[in-house]
């Protein structure tokens, strides 16, 4: 049973829902996006307020309810106010540029590793070392981020790597010489 499905959606006065048939667009201050809605789901606009329900009641439909509950609700977020992801580059010569519309990044390859941005996506580096995404899909900005740290996930050994904001590294013991 899908509880988060049953919360309703706050909408801030700056976002302005529109709803035709099976798409739903959602427009703020930061960008517009837009949401296919199955026919098993239905939304009831309210002032200030969104709902999202079944209209045939069985076990899919319910999980569907939630899923687009939570879809919608970090559309809503995602215009108003934008989402953050912060990387942290943690080791010796590790160090990111912005140029032009490419993340640059140096991770101890013997070549620097050009990554394209998304027009919707900007990005801030900060000390060469942390890179901040800034944008209102949530989707998107954490599939770029997984991009950037798939070139260097954290080790376990030395704990070098590209880290999230807040990410602990559970650190392994190495080689014990011969006694």
């Amino acid at each position: 049973m899908s509880r988060i499905g049953k919360l309703p959606i706050k909408i801030p006065t700056t976002v302005s829902i529109v709803y035709d048939k099976s798409e739903l667009k959602v427009k703020g201050k930061f960008g517009e996006l837009t949401q296919i809605v199955p026919n098993t789901i239905q939304i009831e606009n309210n002032v200030g307020v969104l709902i999202v329900s079944p209209t045939i009641v069985n076990r899919s439909s319910k999980a569907l309810q939630g899923l687009y509950r939570s879809l919608i609700n970090n559309m809503v977020i995602g215009v108003s106010e934008q989402f953050t992801i912060t990387l942290n580059l943690v080791g010796v010569g590790y160090r990111a540029t912005v140029q032009g519309q490419k993340l640059i990044l140096n991770l101890g390859y013997s070549h620097p590793v050009e990554i394209e941005i998304p027009k919707t996506i900007t990005i801030k580096v900060e000390k060469n070392t942390t890179v901040n995404l800034t944008g209102c899909d949530k989707q998107e900005l954490g599939l770029l981020a997984s991009k950037i740290r798939a070139w260097r996930p954290p080790e376990p050994y030395k704990g070098k790597g590209i880290l999230f904001k807040g990410e602990i590294v559970k650190r392994k013991a190495g080689k014990s010489g011969k006694k």
